[in-house]
């Protein structure tokens, strides 16, 4: 059984969460609802919990705020958020979770049954990430972090070659020659990634335009990467891939 509090200042937003929990997800235990940063404070201190489900916009403090005020965080988070694009491009690319309200019942228990596999206390390092974005949202990040099998992976940005999709998987190329396969669709790396130099150049790549070396003629061509890898262009992608090469040039 999994511990869990809920953290949100509106009532009828923690009633209809309470009640999804209680009947979709019975491995969870809600232990508390709190309205506010100093309730959730204080249930954090009383019981041991596993999970916390935690409103980002809530008056005179938010959900951030309360990380910020723990002294360790030792228990898995999934934000619950109306639509704000900076707050859930730092959450995703911290690889910590969130559900949009209104909270559709089978990405609540995707998203449970994630935690429920990973229960393990929050890297310092995806809080980092996810702090840098949000107290900087126009400053490039530098970090990302990117699940993998072994666990979650800390790369920097600029390290990374390309990205080549494998059915809903994502094999990450680096620098050093490491191959990652990332527990991410290509078409989330890519939504991740396009503010930092990134181009999807086919249907199963994305490649770091600061690590092409050579562009080779062809149907599509084919790009020649720093770290020797060839890529593949798809012909409908062939002339976006030029213009942005004699831009980006």
């Amino acid at each position: 059984m999994i511990n869990a509090i809920i953290v949100d200042d509106e009532i009828h937003c923690t009633e209809v969460l309470e009640l999804l929990v209680q009947k979709h997800c019975p491995q969870v235990r809600i232990l508390e609802v709190c309205h506010s940063v100093s309730e959730a404070e204080k249930a954090l201190s009383k019981h041991e919990v596993q999970l916390v489900f935690l409103d980002i916009e809530m008056p005179h403090f938010s959900g951030f705020d309360l990380l910020e005020r723990l002294s360790s965080i030792n228990f898995e988070l999934i934000f619950t958020t109306s639509y704000d694009h900076y707050a859930i491009k730092a959450i995703r690319f911290s690889a910590l979770d969130y559900l949009l309200k209104p909270i559709d019942r089978e990405e609540l228990q995707a998203a449970v049954t994630r935690a429920e596999q990973r229960i393990q206390p929050t890297l310092p390092k995806q809080f980092e990430i996810l702090l840098q974005q949000l107290r900087q949202p126009a400053a490039p990040i530098q970090h990302i972090a990117l699940p993998t099998m072994e666990g979650l992976q800390m790369v920097q940005v600029s390290s990374i070659v390309s990205c080549t999709s494998r059915s809903n998987y994502t094999i990450i190329g680096l620098k050093d020659g490491q191959k990652l396969v990332v527990s991410r669709t290509l078409k989330d790396m890519e939504a991740l990634l396009s503010d930092h130099q990134f181009l999807r150049v086919h249907h199963s790549h994305l490649v770091n335009l600061n690590e092409v070396r050579k562009y080779l003629k062809g149907e599509g061509g084919v790009l020649v990467m720093s770290d020797g890898s060839s890529v593949d262009v798809s012909r409908s992608r062939k002339e976006s891939l030029l213009r942005q090469l004699q831009s980006f040039r």
